[in-house]
């Protein structure tokens, strides 16, 4: 009843309406002109990537398909040829990294987990290079969970807690530690360290108490600490020796952050407004609040009812002369009071009703006296699909808008003024069944048996019936083994359609798409009043100068760098060759320019390939040095989901890791899998003569990475530095100086156990060096204290006395090049069952079908694979595009009964 009030008070405030064409409307066609030129000069590129399943553990394989749109039509982007997918952990560091080649705006491929991963929280993050133009707003990253229950042996579960303590915060991580059966670790000594940026900021001792819980006290004043820290454990009593846990810290300080939004930006007094609010508890997640608005004279103006994940909407009508708050209740009953903002007496509320399921209403209603003209445009990804002005001497309009003029996608209404200048926005999310694929999957029979032969057909049509041609991925899950929270799976409708377009972190977002009825649409559009939108601003549409492309779009690869004199100065018009005796021998040159620079382009080479670049000036003399160009990957750290990595997958993945254990010692004892033995510490009595004049504190060679004299050879570079570029892992070098990839601090420097700078680092050349240990976590660069806190460079020269090498030697003006080239995916190994098949081995498959490469020619397809060996609930799900941009998932199952 108070939203039918709502829409009445409102359509009494509207004075005069009047709408008419833009083709007559100046500013209207200076908008759609300059967004236009923005759309052309600035194209946006979404990626997704459809993954087998929703977590792992180590020794699994992650399979996954990318699909690379663009333009408000959701086409297969034709012009980026080249995707990077990476693996990255919970510390920010990327431990696999992929170069795919895409087809048409499709590629697939996998990564194979080693037995030996650390459980934990992990990325998967997929990008071209011509995405990076715009930060990290495009780039698909997604959380995934990884389990090990082959080698670990304590478990953790950290949940944080904030208190308040004589008027101050208190933040205390509870750490709860068990065996992969679930038995807690009980009075087992336990120390501690909490760090920043590699800094120690707090060391403990403790011991755990009856249920296994480890409680410390974090600093609730340290706002990145509690965002971007970690805390190192050690518990004893847990088997051999002492067992480390790595635990991220992700929590707020505060017991939660109330925002209100305002609809359309602005509040004006007299004029009925529908107000968000968004309550995010201090592990990031939404928090359920109720309460009242009451005016400065204590009286109540609206009730705040309890919503979704922390979200909603309470309507009420500011009054001149009025200040409002809200009185919050949180879930433990505290309570808690915070400013609205501030209503004005000028301006303009702008409205967009939902009517019915194919409708909008948009209503303007503007602050009594004012009467300027203004103009309404709805656009969609660079593309005006509405737009309207008032009449001249109006203060308001309404109409009704049909949600079939604009493709599915978030919508963004702007007014502007005469002049042109913004001065309301309102975002609508639309779902437009003309563009959604209609699948469907069907099998044979609705019950199997383990082992049987299973044949699927898929059927693709659009919105007309039509049959459709599309490229699509299906994955088979044993759902019984693998239970899954559809609310938080990957999602190829929320990936490119709405997390892609939106500031901030969604929690959730596919349950806005997993059902399409009255409340999740009521819920998605209080999103969209509570996220900001970040495919571009107003304001920088209009210039009429747009910032160029710092980032080309990639189709292949390029070869590129400098050929300098040894003592730096260009060589111009030197000869410059590419030579590889890989399959048969390649052979091409260029010359370099006045600058010295040279470029191999449009090449696509395999990953692992070995190159020799040869240089020689223009008089043919080879007395010159070659420098290769490196682009920096994007940082790796400020996740805008963070609060993903405190979603517990609770049972799910401890019934999955359970079942993984079994698969690894069948296949262990049937001599199947790629997997590794890992055997009880041996200790090897042998002297590091290689590091013997090591000055590194921890020990000679107790480092996260060495490169000795050997790995060093036949790099010809003006500084030490530009022959490291690009070998050290988390160490880039910003004009010579070492600095981490984890914030950019500057390392310590330590060269024959002197603390050091760069200058003098960069007077050594390669053949001074004896070898460089780099220092990067905790358990290495730790004992070196603050000034180690960014990381360690150990350089230790040479002294006469090491062990002499004999590499394969080059000649003056030749380098070894060693880019990272094109990964060829593996198959998926889907076993068939006929006479010769071992049926001995138990089938215990998880991710029981895979294949990323199904194409419907005719709107058909069939697909067939063989049950594993246990009874369960199948579950198959198909996701992909058709050659026109309408994107399609299904979901199916069917019952594996014994």
């Amino acid at each position: 009843m108070a939203y039918k009030r709502f829409i009445a008070g409102l359509l009494l405030a509207i004075g005069v309406i009047g709408i008419y064409s833009f083709n007559a409307d100046d500013i209207i066609t200076r908008l759609q002109r300059q967004l236009d030129k923005w759309s052309d000069s600035h194209p946006i590129e979404k990626v997704h990537l459809h993954l087998d399943k929703p977590y792992y553990t180590a020794g699994d394989d992650i399979w996954f398909k990318a699909y690379v749109i663009t333009g408000p039509m959701h086409r297969l982007q034709p012009d980026s040829g080249i995707l990077n997918v990476e693996l990255i952990d919970a510390q920010d560091s990327i431990k696999q990294s992929l170069k795919l080649q895409l087809h048409n705006g499709l590629a697939y491929g996998d990564f194979a987990l080693p037995d030996t991963l650390h459980e934990g929280n992990y990325r998967i993050r997929a990008y071209t290079q011509y995405m990076l133009n715009a930060g990290s707003d495009y780039i698909f990253d997604r959380v995934i969970s990884i389990g090990n229950v082959i080698t670990n042996k304590v478990f953790t579960k950290t949940t944080f807690n904030t208190t308040t303590q004589n008027g101050r915060n208190a933040v205390t991580a509870d750490i709860n530690y068990t065996d992969a059966n679930g038995i807690v670790y009980a009075g087992n000594a336990v120390s501690y360290s909490v760090m920043l940026n590699n800094k120690v900021l707090a060391k403990g001792k403790g011991v755990t108490d009856a249920n296994g819980n480890m409680h410390i006290s974090l600093p609730a004043d340290n706002a990145d600490l509690l965002k971007q820290g970690r805390i190192v454990t050690g518990i004893s009593g847990a088997g051999d020796g002492t067992v480390h846990k790595n635990i991220p810290i992700r929590t707020m300080a505060g017991y939660a952050d109330v925002q209100f939004f305002a609809e359309g930006g602005n509040m004006v007094n007299g004029v009925p407004a529908k107000i968000a609010y968004k309550a995010i508890g201090t592990d990031g997640l939404g928090i359920t609040i109720k309460g009242t608005v009451t005016n400065n004279k204590g009286e109540e103006t609206a009730q705040i009812n309890p919503s979704h994940l922390g979200m909603g909407v309470f309507i009420f009508t500011p009054q001149s002369g009025d200040s409002y708050k809200a009185n919050i209740v949180y879930p433990d009953g505290t309570k808690a009071s915070v400013a609205l903002p501030k209503a004005t007496d000028n301006g303009y509320v702008l409205k967009v009703i939902e009517q019915g399921a194919n409708d909008l209403r948009i209503a303007i209603a503007a602050a009594k006296g004012t009467t300027s003209p203004f103009v309404l445009v709805g656009q969609s990804a660079g593309k005006v699909y509405y737009s309207a002005r008032s009449t001249a001497g109006g203060d308001a309009f309404s109409t009704i808008v049909p949600k079939s003029k604009f493709p599915s996608g978030i919508v963004q209404f702007t007014m502007f003024s005469e002049s042109g200048e913004p001065l309301n926005e309102r975002l609508v999310f639309i779902q437009n069944p003309a563009d959604k694929l209609n699948l469907s999957v069907t099998a044979g029979n609705q019950n199997y048996q383990p082992r049987q032969k299973v044949n699927l057909n898929i059927d693709a049509k659009d919105n007309d019936g039509k049959p459709v041609v599309g490229s699509f991925s299906i994955s088979v899950t044993d759902e019984t083994k693998v239970p899954v929270d559809e609310d938080t799976e990957n999602n190829i409708f929320a990936s490119l359609l709405l997390t892609s377009d939106l500031k901030g972190y969604i929690e959730q977002p596919s349950y806005y798409f997993n059902s399409n009825n009255e409340k999740t649409r009521a819920d998605l559009d209080v999103l969209m009043l509570t996220q900001g939108y970040h495919r571009f601003e107003w304001k920088r549409v209009l210039n009429d100068t747009p910032s160029p492309n710092q980032y080309a779009v990639q189709k292949t690869f390029t070869i590129s760098g400098r050929v300098t004199t040894p003592s730096g100065a260009p060589v111009a018009n030197g000869k410059v060759e590419l030579i590889n005796f890989g399959d048969g021998v390649l052979q091409v040159d260029t010359l370099t320019d006045q600058n010295g620079r040279f470029a191999f382009t449009d090449i696509i080479y395999a990953d692992s390939l070995k190159f020799l670049i040869q240089a020689r000036n223009a008089k043919n003399k080879r007395d010159v040095v070659i420098k290769m160009d490196t682009v920096p990957l994007p940082s790796a750290a400020n996740y805008k989901n963070y609060a993903d990595y405190n979603v517990s997958t609770g049972n799910s993945i401890s019934v999955y890791a359970q079942n993984s254990k079994l698969l690894y010692f069948e296949q262990i004892k049937a001599g199947l899998g790629n997997h590794i033995i890992s055997l009880k510490e041996v200790l090897i009595r042998e002297k590091r003569i290689a590091l013997k004049h090591s000055a590194n504190l921890n020990g000679p060679g107790n480092a996260d990475q060495v490169l000795l004299s050997k790995d060093l050879v036949n790099y010809g570079c003006v500084r030490l530095a530009d022959c490291l570029q690009g070998r050290l892992l988390g160490v880039l070098f910003n004009n010579g100086v070492p600095v981490t990839t984890r914030g950019g601090g500057r390392m310590l420097i330590v060269i024959d156990g002197m603390n050091s700078d760069a200058m003098y680092m960069n007077t050594l050349t390669v053949n001074d060096i004896q070898s460089i240990e780099v220092l990067r976590n905790i358990s290495t660069a730790g004992i070196y204290g603050g000034r180690g806190g960014n990381g360690v460079l150990v350089i230790t020269t040479k002294r006469g006395d090491e062990p002499t090498y004999y590499p394969q030697q080059f000649s003056k003006g030749i380098i070894p090049y060693q880019p990272k080239g094109v990964y060829k995916s593996r198959a998926f190994y889907s076993p068939k069952y006929d006479a010769k098949t071992n049926r001995k081995i138990a089938d215990l498959r998880t991710t029981v079908y895979w294949k990323p490469d199904v194409v419907t020619p005719g709107g058909k397809a069939m697909v067939e694979y063989f049950n594993a060996g246990s009874a369960g609930t199948y579950r198959v799900i198909v996701e992909g595009v058709d050659s026109e941009g309408n994107i399609g998932r299904q979901v199916f199952r069917y019952k594996v009964l014994n």
